[in-house]
């Protein structure tokens, strides 16, 4: 029995040293499933913050919280009404009145997550609603939009809806202190037995002179992606655009840089080159929903990491986890065990697989399949950094300035002064504090040295008697989470 406990010690260990000291450890909050609906200012504030207290918990560091899923909004806004799926009738404003998005922004900054605003793009109603308020998109303007399957679709075809999103973007990313804004794999509509796009008055209209209806709806959204981009970044050049296409790019059988899979696909099917956006830097990160388990016959989920991890490189790769399928399925090569670890090897194999998001929050929260307790004891033990995109930005920020411990009411608590900053890629917003015990090496690559990433200015020291030397390593991020150079004090705690 010591033997066994001494292996699970070592194997723990090993798995917690292989955590990356940079990596994106996501979760989707969605409001589609209805979760929110009628729920009422209170009782959804309450359900969010254990929620969020629970992430944070897991390791959790960035938030993707869905605030327009069917052309309305989960915050006030002059474009869109707001959604059903907040207050139980679309257009009819929360009571009592709060901002979501707003709210949501300031608890996950309190928590060092970042916030990332998840939009539908194109969808203007789901199946399951009924009723539009006469402030909708799709009421003002029925001639831009297509019904589908029970489903409407703002016309990827019309340039005004191109224009339309794009506006919306820049009205959220302009009035809010956003880390990133999110769009999920809905281009073109899922194929429905018996549905047929009805785009062929746009097609005469838009053509462009491309022959192919395919290429042409590809043009759409390749011209979307890029003005989306484009216009998110001119308004503020730090908020990150990231997508989540379909786990599925191509089949080999219909294209040789294919996956040796046979499901839907991103380009043939959703229309949705991601490829070429990924190739073309029009956006700065990208999280395929591998949501399959390993040995699935259409659709392998070692195949497709494999895939996306050889191709998707030119960006920030992250993937996305559906925790649920993960608990459900053994491991191939340990039936006693659900997929968990085997996943999480594969991640740790990948060189450009920067990090997760989960699908989806309430199922990490739930602790399904013990999943999230394998994340707090071994996986996401330790605090991380999110990934570096030097192509945003890759000047760090100045080195913190007068680091100084100070007996204060509250106890012994360490100082520090933020560096002199004017851009926006200059300025400090967060702090890495880490604590080396004496004689120990000063590596600031391990992340199990780090006591906290804060907002703050200062951190209490764990004072005991004052027989014990610790030197404390405090380091400067931007909002790129760029890092700036050392800055140390040795304490007596």
């Amino acid at each position: 029995m010591r033997n066994i406990l001494l292996l699970l010690a070592l194997l723990l260990t090993s798995t917690a040293n292989a955590q990356q000291k940079r990596e994106f450890r996501g979760a989707w909050i969605q409001c589609v499933n209805g979760q929110f609906q009628g729920m009422g200012t209170k009782k959804m504030q309450e359900t969010l913050v254990y929620q969020l207290n629970e992430l944070q918990k897991d390791g959790v560091n960035a938030i993707i919280f869905q605030v327009r899923p069917e052309c309305d909004a989960l915050y006030p806004s002059k474009f869109e009404p707001w959604s059903r799926f907040l207050t139980g009738q679309q257009g009819k404003a929360p009571s009592p009145y709060w901002d979501p998005l707003q709210w949501m922004i300031d608890q996950c900054h309190a928590r060092g997550m970042e916030l990332h605003a998840w939009i539908n793009p194109y969808r203007a109603k789901t199946k399951g609603t009924t009723a539009l308020a006469t402030s909708h998109v799709a009421i003002q303007h029925p001639e831009r939009c297509f019904d589908y399957d029970g489903l409407k679709i703002l016309n990827p075809g019309i340039p005004e809806n191109r224009d339309f999103i794009c506006m919306v973007a820049k009205d959220i990313v302009s009035r809010y202190d956003i880390d990133g804004i999110h769009m999920d794999d809905y281009f073109y509509p899922y194929p429905a037995p018996g549905q047929i796009i009805p785009d062929d008055a746009q097609y005469r209209q838009h053509s462009n002179g491309i022959m192919d209806r395919g290429d042409w709806r590809r043009y759409n959204v390749n011209l979307f992606i890029k003005q989306f981009y484009e216009t998110v970044h001119e308004t503020k050049p730090w908020v990150k655009v990231g997508i989540s296409p379909f786990g599925i790019y191509r089949n080999k059988k219909n294209a040789a840089i294919g996956s040796n899979t046979n499901g839907l696909q991103n380009y043939d099917d959703l229309y949705a080159d991601v490829l070429l956006w990924i190739n073309n830097g029009w956006l700065d990160y990208c999280v395929p929903q591998i949501y399959w388990e390993i040995g699935n016959r259409a659709a392998d989920y070692d195949t497709l990491i494999r895939w996306w991890n050889q191709y998707a490189g030119g960006r920030p790769l992250f993937i996305g986890e559906d925790i649920e399928r993960t608990v459900k399925h053994a491991d191939p090569s340990n039936p006693s065990q659900n997929q968990q670890l085997a996943k999480q090897r594969l991640h740790q194999q990948m060189r450009n697989v920067k990090g997760t998001v989960l699908w989806y929050a309430k199922a990490a929260v739930d602790n399904t399949g013990n999943y999230a307790t394998q994340l707090r004891q071994n996986y996401w033990r330790y605090p991380a950094l999110q990934p570096e995109m030097p192509f945003l930005d890759k000047k760090a920020p100045g080195k913190p300035r007068k680091v100084k411990p100070v007996w204060t009411q509250d106890g012994y608590v360490l100082f520090w002064t933020a560096p002199k900053g004017k851009q926006w890629g200059d300025v400090a917003t967060k702090y890495v504090v880490y604590c080396f015990a004496k004689g120990e090496k000063l590596n600031t690559n391990d992340p199990s040295k780090i006591v906290t990433i804060t907002t703050n200015t200062f951190y209490k020291l764990p004072y005991k008697n004052g027989n014990q030397a610790y030197t404390y390593v405090v380091t400067a991020l931007d909002r790129m989470q760029n890092e700036s150079k050392v800055a140390k004090k040795t304490v007596k705690l």
